[in-house]
């Protein structure tokens, strides 16, 4: 049963540290679950220990809504230099919207609707040059509707003809917005995008 014991520990372990709770009192936790299983009183009710639980992750979702906020300011000021000065520089356009983008390569097919689908390679970037996606590693590009994407990609790929690659610098409104996405991209990000339009469907 020692390897089935370790097992069951490893599973709530990596729920734990999924849920953020790293700092727990490890002896106390194991001593809970020996009451529980021993039939031994309990320190506190059941009910006593759900409000515990919620009061604890509470705290919790707060530090990093803090947290998280600290890092999307920090990401909006750089995101708003960094365009700011790029719309500076050479054959980079720049859009009423904020959406600034630079032709790699022209195409010479059709353009796409924003009702269509399309598909695409690309390699997605933060300002500091960190990939967080790209079709190119995983060896397919993708398919998708363009009006499923966010805003800078439905309006970005609109202007492109198929076997075109731009380069699109996204402020974070038309990115992921104040919230980002996941733990990769923060709040307020503003993003790159090397984008190859491979076909438009629905033609």
């Amino acid at each position: 049963m020692d390897k089935v014991s370790y097992a069951l520990g490893l599973g709530i372990g990596q729920q734990l540290k999924q849920m953020g709770a790293t700092n727990l009192n490890i002896d106390d936790f194991g001593k809970a679950i020996k009451d529980v299983l021993a039939d031994e009183p309990l320190k506190v009710s059941h009910k006593e220990a759900q409000a515990i639980v919620q009061d604890y992750f509470r705290e919790q979702e707060e530090k990093l809504n803090k947290q998280r906020m600290s890092q999307g300011k920090v990401a909006k000021d750089a995101g708003e230099q960094y365009l700011a000065s790029n719309a500076k520089n050479e054959g980079v356009v720049t859009l009423p919207s904020g959406l600034q983008y630079k032709v790699l390569r022209e195409g010479n097919g059709q353009k796409p609707k924003a009702t269509d689908q399309v598909v695409c390679h690309y390699e997605g970037f933060l300002i500091d040059g960190t990939v967080f996606d790209s079709s190119y590693q995983r060896g397919e590009p993708a398919t998708f509707a363009l009006n499923e994407v966010i805003t800078g990609w439905t309006e970005g790929l609109q202007l492109m003809q198929e076997g075109a690659k731009y380069r699109f610098f996204i402020p974070y409104r038309l990115g992921y917005g104040e919230g980002g996405a996941g733990t990769i991209i923060p709040p307020f990000s503003a993003l790159i995008f090397d984008v190859e339009l491979v076909e438009v469907k629905n033609k």
